[in-house]
Order: C-alpha cells, then sequence, then structure tokens
C-alpha cells in the first residue's frame, strides 16, 4: 500500500512539473505559476489552448480526460488531480 501511495505522489509531482511546462509560455506578467493558479483567468490562454493542453497531458500519461471532468476543471491543481485519478484507475 506504502508503494502505490509512493507512486501516486511522484505521478502527481510529475503531473504538475508538465502542467508548469506547459503553462510556462502563457504566465502573465512574470507571475509565477502555483497549484492554486486559476487556468482561466491566471493566464493568458483561451478554451482551445485549454484543451490542447488537456489533451498533450492525457498523451503524455496515457489517460482519458472525459469531457464532463474537464468541463469543471478551473486550476492547476484540479487539472493535476484529474490527470492522477484517471491515471490511478488505469
Amino acid at each position: 500500500m506504502l508503494a502505490t501511495r509512493e507512486a501516486i505522489a511522484d505521478t502527481a509531482r510529475d503531473v504538475i512539473d508538465e502542467i508548469f511546462r506547459l503553462l510556462a509560455p502563457y504566465q502573465v506578467g512574470g507571475q509565477g505559476l502555483s497549484p492554486q493558479t486559476v487556468i482561466s483567468k491566471g493566464l493568458t490562454v483561451d478554451s482551445l489552448t485549454i484543451m490542447d493542453v488537456i489533451m498533450e497531458l492525457e498523451d503524455r500519461f496515457d489517460v482519458t480526460i472525459p469531457m464532463n471532468v474537464a468541463a469543471d476543471i478551473v486550476t492547476i491543481d484540479q487539472l493535476a488531480d484529474a490527470v492522477v485519478s484517471q491515471r490511478a484507475r488505469a
């Protein structure tokens, strides 16, 4: 069980790192990214860019994020949680 929790924690760190990498070009005025960053307000992205990021994450981590889940994602942390939870189900 401990190994599973460690694997999930490692995956969560990898996911956050990847999200930060993908969203770094869209930072506003040098503000840093944090897990609490609101994607649609804290960054210069549109809905198409957000969907591109989600698709890249799906490819990178071999998951599928359902549209009803994607529609409820507001923060970077929520996006990471969606990827990690889908990964844990696989």
